[in-house]
Order: structure tokens, then sequence, then C-alpha cells
């Protein structure tokens, strides 16, 4: 089996990785923060950055030939956990709107900081096609 790398053009143009790896029937999707086609955060709270960043997995699982629908497991690195138990509401409206109703095996990391010090959320993936 071979190894496909996975970049889509309507994402920020990755620099030192890759934003989807796909081997067989599985995908691992590297993490994406808020980064808009321009390599630039999106304006906002953590909110528009969770919908950005989501968006941007989804968008490397579907160049790659996934469905976000079968996301096996999905990790989320905050910087401000209680900010994000604070909107846990709307965060879970913005994933049933892009992902849908079911959740995969998923893990919440607090962590001191992100690649992009204006980011507040990034999300790393791994589904099967």
């Amino acid at each position: 089996m071979s190894i496909s790398l996975v970049n889509p053009a309507s994402l920020a143009r990755p620099s030192g990785f890759t934003h989807a790896v796909r081997h067989g029937d599985l995908v691992w999707l590297s993490g994406q923060t808020a980064l808009d086609g321009d390599g630039r955060i999106v304006p906002g709270g953590i909110v528009e950055q969770f919908r950005q960043a989501l968006s941007n997995v989804v968008t490397a699982l579907r160049e790659a030939g996934g469905d976000p629908t079968r996301f096996l497991s999905v990790t989320i690195y905050l910087t401000d956990v209680p900010d994000y138990q604070a909107h846990g509401k709307e965060i879970g409206a913005v994933w049933k709107e892009l992902v849908g109703r079911d959740y995969p095996a998923m893990t919440g990391v607090g962590v001191t900081g992100l690649w992009q010090p204006e980011a507040l959320v990034e999300i790393q993936a791994v589904a099967a096609l």
C-alpha cells in the first residue's frame, strides 16, 4: 500500500508538515488551527476559531477522500479550557453543522500555547475511509 500526502490548495500552504496522510483506508490529519486560506488566524473568540479549525480538518479529510462522519478520534488542544467549556453549546452546534450528531473518541487537552500565539484551539484527527 502506498502513502499519499494531501495538501488542499484552499488551506494555508503547509511548512514543515503535510495536512493529511492517507495510507490504505486510514487518514491521519495534522493539527489545524484557525488559519484562513491566507495563513492568518481568523478574528473572534473560541467559537469562531473552533469553526475554522474544524473546517480546515474537514477540508483536508475530504481532499483525502474521506467524510467527517468517519472520524475515529479527534484531539482538541485548548489554550483556555474554561472558555471552551463556557461556549460548549455553541461549539456543539458547530460540530453538528460540520460533522453531524455523532462523536468519535475524543480528547481535550489544555496547553500553555500553540504554534501561532493568537491561536486558541488546534484540532487533530484520524479517520477511516
